[in-house]
């Protein structure tokens, strides 16, 4: 049996997925956890198990917490209705990324995928999960910011930009600049290379925004929707630049 913990702080969505992995005859759920406090707990006290299908945001903070407290060499399937932790959660042993609600078909595809990484002798080759789950992870189509109390979830189609100010990376909308929890690094490893390209060290543009480019005596880019801060590419990057607006 592979033995698995469910983290889910919606009861509803904690029974169905419980009640989903029930039709696997060979899983079986040996713990329910519902916050941050408890995980940190429940992993301190209780031997860990093989898999674990955890949601990310928790009412009482993230479930990266957890396993920054108590690391784990369970696999995890992470379980969300956002798109935005992709990069930190297969930093953190994640063998698949299921987007709410949870189809029936993606939920046995990424049983399936953990299946494929233990071989008969049970011996993990960890290099090899690494460059699998490299090759599988998917681009980010939306992220979720802060405005005072609330949320809000802005789709990566609507940036025209990502820049660097003070140490902290906004987003520019249409609407206004919002500040995210992501690096420049971060998101040219996650957004999508055929439409983003990182110019200089402090900005990432989008090409459906681009309104013009001029090429002297620098190459200073315009977008429809950007900072007061002018953008211009990096003399390094010109040639990169401009292969990619072509392809």
């Amino acid at each position: 049996m592979i033995r698995t913990v469910i983290i889910e702080d919606e009861k509803p969505a904690s029974r169905k997925l419980e009640r989903m992995l029930g039709e696997f005859a060979d899983i079986e759920v040996v713990a329910k956890i519902e916050s941050v406090e408890e995980g940190i707990s429940w992993f301190s006290e209780n031997e860990h198990p093989q898999l674990i299908f955890s949601d990310i945001v928790l009412g009482d903070g993230l479930s990266f917490d957890i396993f920054e407290k108590v690391p784990t060499k369970a696999f995890i399937i992470y379980t969300t209705a956002f798109d935005q932790y992709t990069l930190k959660a297969f930093k953190l042993n994640s063998i698949d990324y299921l987007l709410k609600p949870i189809l029936d078909e993606d939920l046995g595809a990424a049983i399936e995928k953990f299946k494929s990484f233990i071989p008969s002798d049970n011996s993990v080759n960890s290099q090899e999960i690494k460059q699998l789950i490299k090759k599988d992870k998917t681009t980010l189509s939306r992220i979720l910011v802060k405005i005072g109390y609330n949320l809000k979830i802005v789709q990566t189609h609507e940036v025209s930009c990502f820049y660097s100010e003070n140490k902290i990376v906004y987003l520019q909308t249409q609407e206004r600049a919002f500040p995210s929890d992501f690096t420049l690094d971060e998101l040219e490893d996650i957004l999508d290379e055929k439409t983003f390209f990182r110019i200089n060290r402090q900005f990432i543009i989008n090409s459906d925004y681009i309104k013009n480019i001029h090429t002297s005596p620098n190459y200073k880019v315009e977008l429809d929707f950007q900072p007061k801060e002018e953008i211009t590419v990096s003399r390094d990057r010109v040639k990169d630049f401009k292969d990619w607006l072509v392809n």
